[in-house]
């Protein structure tokens, strides 16, 4: 018999998007967070990207969750309490938790509540033993985890899809230390994107298919779906390059001509050639990452890569 869905939503600050929406109007540069591309049609769009070939992060984390799933389970141990982090479709959670040994629970958090909520049903008829609790909230702010009704021998965060990259490098270390409070001395096991050839990354943020770009200008869509504003999809275009100094993707919308946009009794001049910042996605070598890690509490454990070194996972533990 399949366990009903046990949902529970935090409450999302409904304005969070029009606030750092007008925020980053005004400022110069203009940039915003990459959460915000995540209403229902940004994760379908997402989704999409996944499967493209030329987006290699998706099938290569898979490959190693499929190939060394018992060795992770191994790391881990039974009886854990499983927190996925931005858990989105969740594919990847599935290897995962058919390795793993009697696992108490596994709450799965995401700012995009539609979509997680339809993908915990679908997860929790495979694993019908299993208590599956989706958790509608934004995991870049702090929030309390509800307690779990079986005991645990501890709690493992599960990170996946290189979105550790979607922080500065300073963030990042904040994130990581916030997480391992979080977990109360667990571990966590975490996707991370590898430093490779620039015709790779190129290639992979820049789709023929046009998928990244109708992704990236969802978030305008958004604003005028949801906000209210009046931004031509036309007059801008999706604009995404490594950038060698920082080692990142960097992905903006670049406006194709000069224009005004209006937006709450405001109107914002955007110069022909001016961009709004969406989305960084930092790479790491092995050993720079775990040096954040061991910045942010944490002791690097296994590292599993695959043959061409072009993503890792991580297991990480309390120092």
């Amino acid at each position: 018999m399949t366990r009903p869905i046990r949902a529970l939503d935090l409450p999302i600050d409904e304005d969070q998007f029009g606030i750092a929406l007008a925020a980053a109007l005004r400022s110069h540069p203009r940039r915003i967070s990459p959460k915000f591309f995540y209403d229902a049609p940004g994760a379908a769009l997402f989704d999409q990207i996944c499967d493209l070939p030329e987006y290699y992060p998706t099938r290569t984390e898979l490959d190693l969750l499929a190939r060394y799933a018992g060795e992770m389970a191994a790391a881990i141990g039974p009886h854990a309490d499983l927190i996925e982090l931005g858990a989105g479709s969740m594919h990847k959670i599935r290897l995962l938790l058919s390795a793993l040994e009697d696992p108490v629970r596994y709450l799965a958090v995401d700012i995009s509540a539609e979509h997680l909520h339809y993908h915990a049903s679908l997860l929790q008829r495979e694993f019908t033993g299993l208590e599956i609790i989706p958790l509608a909230a934004d995991f870049t702010r702090r929030f309390k985890l509800p307690a779990s009704a079986r005991a645990s021998r501890s709690r493992v965060g599960f990170f996946p899809g290189s979105s550790i990259g979607n922080f500065a490098p300073e963030e990042a270390c904040q994130f990581l230390a916030a997480t391992a409070r979080m977990l109360r001395g667990g571990g966590l096991l975490v996707g991370v994107d590898l430093i490779k050839a620039p015709e790779v990354l190129h290639a992979a943020y820049n789709d023929r298919q046009g998928v990244t770009a109708a992704f990236n200008k969802n978030l305008l869509a958004r604003a005028n779906r949801d906000l209210g504003a009046n931004f031509d999809l036309d007059a801008f275009d999706h604009y995404a390059y490594f950038n060698p100094y920082d080692t990142r993707i960097e992905m903006h919308l670049i406006s194709r001509w000069q224009q005004e946009v209006c937006f709450r009794g405001e109107s914002f001049s955007f110069a022909a050639g001016e961009t709004l910042h969406t989305e960084n996605s930092y790479k790491y070598s092995i050993k720079s990452f775990q040096a954040l890690a061991r910045q942010a509490g944490f002791q690097p454990q296994q590292v599993w890569c695959d043959a061409q070194q072009w993503f890792s996972v991580h297991w990480l533990t309390m120092a």
